[in-house]
């Protein structure tokens, strides 16, 4: 077969920039050093300003480079290794999954996750919020939802709000025979709230790993947990990973 178009594009200036910014990060700064602004960088490297955001976005992406608040682009640390998968199901709360319980609301989520669960769009569902902390950092907040059905005895559990009506959800869903689960994960951007308690910029990449939880009676809840994209390295079970490809439209 003849080249293809792709084979004969030379390689875009931003993408030979950031192999060139990765082997500077590598030589001359330290972790945790913050860069140049963004002048400084493009004068020393002889590029325009558009071609070096591209290039600082892509080493954010690829976990380099970090981008915080009130302190600028720093050399981030290695990624932290992230378990979320096995080959045994649990409910969320199990034992210890290192998941810290923050609130829990009443309300009802958006149309997307309603299609997840299953529930008609006038069914109350709980909503209860954790983070994930792993070696002192905050790498991923997570929202779950659970119908109200799927925990009927939950109004005689006198916990109102904040971490204790988390808990006391949490453990009637325990309640329940879990049937199975599954799991898919894909590339977003932090939404401000998960943004502000990731220590990220609104729009930042993050991994959405999305769990649904399944009884005999159908799916009783539904978790959509955000991963730092630049610190996290999701890693499975023995159950694998099952990749679906998308394909556009000809």
């Amino acid at each position: 077969m003849g080249t293809t178009q792709l084979e004969s594009v030379p390689e875009p200036k931003y993408w030979h920039l950031k192999n060139v910014l990765s082997e500077a990060l590598d030589q001359d700064f330290a972790v945790g050093e913050v860069l140049p602004n963004e002048r400084e960088l493009a004068a020393r490297f002889g590029v325009a300003r558009a071609t070096l955001r591209q290039a600082l976005e892509q080493l954010e992406l690829e976990g380099r480079l970090q981008r915080r608040r009130g302190v600028g682009t720093t050399v981030a640390p290695p990624r932290v290794g992230v378990a979320v998968g096995s080959t045994r199901h649990s409910w969320p709360g199990e034992s210890v999954d290192g998941w810290e319980p923050v609130d829990a609301a009443d309300g009802i989520p958006t149309a997307a996750v309603l299609k997840l669960l299953g529930t008609g769009a006038d069914q109350p569902v709980h909503t209860v919020r954790r983070t994930r902390v792993t070696q002192g950092q905050a790498v991923a907040a997570e929202l779950l939802y659970v119908p109200t059905a799927s925990v009927p005895g939950l109004s005689a559990i006198d916990a109102p709000a904040g971490p204790a009506r988390a808990r006391a959800v949490l453990r009637e869903l325990q309640r329940l025979a879990l049937d199975g689960q599954d799991r898919s994960v894909e590339l977003g951007s932090a939404r401000a709230d998960d943004a502000k308690e990731l220590d990220r910029l609104p729009g930042a990449p993050v991994l959405l790993v999305t769990t649904r939880y399944f009884t005999a009676a159908g799916t009783a809840a539904v978790s959509v947990a955000t991963y730092r994209a630049d610190t996290c390295r999701l890693t499975f079970g023995d159950s694998g990973v099952e990749i679906t490809e998308t394909r556009a439209a000809s």
